[in-house]
């Protein structure tokens, strides 16, 4: 069983993720969505290398996984006007990993099937961007 996410959503939300599978090396998937996220302005405000505090802690095959978390202040003030609550959405999110031979590159996407409609609108915005940002680490 597959749990998405450990915190309950807003009756009528539905919290979707993006993905993208490449065969590019993994320190090459962190360095491109880098890249991404600073040409879509955003700046980065985390980055957990899970796997590597892992091996550095004595389990030394434990795979690679990392996390990214990005913001951009503007979008962010824009969306707590709209919504206070919608601060359960930032900051932005990438997570990079490896399954089965390829590396991939993950972000949950914001809601747009809420009873706000600017909302919904300004959502439809940040994942057309953060789409981009997945599929620019992803390319070949």
């Amino acid at each position: 069983m597959l749990i998405a996410s450990c915190a309950s959503h807003p009756q009528g939300e539905f919290i979707r993720y993006y993905e993208a599978k490449t065969d590019k090396p993994y320190d090459d998937v962190l360095a491109e969505l880098e890249v991404a996220i600073a040409e879509h302005n955003f700046r980065i405000t985390g980055h957990s290398r899970v796997g590597k505090v892992i091996r550095d802690r004595g389990t030394p095959d434990f795979p690679d996984y990392d996390t990214i978390q990005f913001c951009n202040l503007t979008h962010a003030k824009t969306l707590l006007q709209m919504s206070p609550h919608a601060v359960r959405h930032m900051p932005c999110n990438v997570v990079v990993y490896q399954f089965e031979g390829k590396t991939i590159i993950k972000t949950h996407l914001m809601p747009t099937d809420t009873q706000h409609q600017e909302l919904n609108a300004f959502s439809e915005k940040m994942n057309e961007m953060l789409m981009k940002i997945v599929d620019f680490a992803a390319e070949q």
